[in-house]
């Protein structure tokens, strides 16, 4: 089947087996190779990308769902050479370790800030409740996120993460 859908602001056609995964696509047709895979089967986040609007797991959306979507992976978040403030905010907190979850943990806290732009420690743990990361224990990722929001005081409430 034909698709067209725009990814980071640019515009693709591409003829995309019905079958094929959202992942798959934009891993191997596009190139984007940020979004990575972990699970298969979306359980933990690493796919994680903003599908019109919304954090999904891309290896849980078909081919056949995104003709005429808007995505945004984590390619699109950097301004040319220079890190989002999500990224940078994660960089500087300490909140990236092997990275491997870090594109899904970045897409799931763009999602949550477009909504909530001072979201609570527990607002944070909540939106990132669906990505799995083996390295940081999450509290460096929640602190990362308090702290880009302005709101360092709730740091001390992390222990419980």
């Amino acid at each position: 089947m034909k698709i067209k859908l725009t990814v980071n602001g640019l515009l693709y056609e591409r003829e995309c087996a019905e079958h094929r995964t959202l992942l798959r696509f934009l891993r191997e047709d596009l190139g984007l190779t940020g979004t990575k895979e972990g699970c298969g089967m979306g359980e933990c986040g690493a796919c994680t990308v903003i599908l019109n609007g919304h954090a999904v797991n891309s290896c849980m959306v078909l081919a056949a769902e995104i003709d005429g979507a808007t995505i945004r992976t984590i390619e699109g978040e950097a301004n040319g050479p220079s890190l989002s403030d999500i990224q940078l905010a994660f960089e500087k907190n300490n909140a990236v370790q092997c990275g491997f979850c870090t594109p899904g943990m970045v897409m799931s806290v763009k999602e949550l800030l477009a909504e909530n732009a001072k979201p609570s420690a527990d607002e944070v743990k909540e939106a990132i409740e669906g990505n799995f990361c083996r390295c940081t224990g999450y509290t460096q990722i929640v602190e990362a996120v308090m702290d880009l929001t302005g709101r360092p005081e709730e740091k001390g409430e992390l222990d419980h993460v």
